[in-house]
């Protein structure tokens, strides 16, 4: 065997298993030791894999956020159904946060005429707000991140700690054991003021949110109150929100029931 295509079995071998021993390389390939550090020191010129104490690993894969309207478009049928039943918990005379994330933007989009109070820090999301009659919008000045579509800094975290509201609505880029995270800090350290202000908090992430974490955790589970996803989490997932009292509400949009699970019910 080529050492070309030994490598290439390697990477095979790391992708499924996340590590490899130079032991295992030995007995996998039949070659000897030198060899497979040989492959090994190959690999990570390459900048392939991580060299470990008697082996090697994967670099840990970072993947970038993309822009607002970039994901806009991804998952996008997924992110209405979780919109959808987001707005039909919003009674006539709440008064609600919505923050800037692109499935916010669906549970906005989704609200009828009904006279409620919403504050954010989207611009996107006042914009579709303004066309409903009954709704009165109270957007959050401050420095605008154009690429990602939300408004932080001094001025908002201030003008925050002045409301207090019924629910807040937010969206993730991951949450798992280690909380609640997002990609950016800016962004992190308004939807942490965002949860404070509210009574009820409520978060709407699509399936392929749940046990990932990002780079800035901003809360921890316990923080928040509601779940809203479009697919039924794994068990472990749904004993990770149990004992962190979340309850868990899975929207669907084939004409079924609703899933709800409530913590306090056995």
């Amino acid at each position: 065997m080529y050492q070309d295509e030994r490598l290439l079995l390697i990477l095979d071998f790391l992708k499924k298993n996340k590590r490899i021993t130079v032991e295992q390389i030995c007995s996998l390939y039949n070659v000897s030791r030198d060899t497979a550090r040989r492959d090994l020191v190959k690999l990570e010129e390459q900048k392939l894999i991580i060299r470990t104490r008697g082996g090697a690993i994967l670099p840990p894969v970072h993947n970038e956020i993309k822009g607002y309207y970039h994901r806009l478009q991804t998952v996008p049928h997924e992110k209405k159904i979780i919109g959808k039943k987001a707005a039909s918990l919003i009674n006539s005379g709440d008064r609600i946060i919505l923050d800037a994330s692109t499935t916010v933007q669906a549970c906005a989009e989704y609200l009828g005429d009904q006279r409620c109070t919403v504050i954010t820090n989207s611009i996107n999301q006042a914009d579709i707000l303004s066309s409903k009659q009954g709704i009165r919008i109270h957007l959050l000045g401050g420095e605008l991140e154009k690429e990602h579509r939300f408004l932080y800094g001094e001025s908002v975290i201030e003008r925050l700690s002045n409301y207090y509201v019924d629910k807040a609505f937010l969206g993730v880029v991951g949450i798992s054991e280690n909380g609640l995270t997002v990609a950016h800090e800016e962004d992190g350290v308004v939807k942490r003021k965002i949860l404070q202000q509210a009574k009820q908090v409520i978060i709407l992430a699509d399936h392929s949110k749940l046990g990932i974490t990002d780079f800035y955790r901003f809360a921890d589970l316990s923080d928040i109150d509601l779940l809203i996803t479009d697919k039924t989490p794994p068990k472990p997932f749904r004993e990770l929100l149990k004992k962190h009292s979340v309850d868990l509400l899975v929207a669907d949009d084939d004409g079924e029931e609703d899933e709800f699970e409530n913590v306090n019910c056995d």
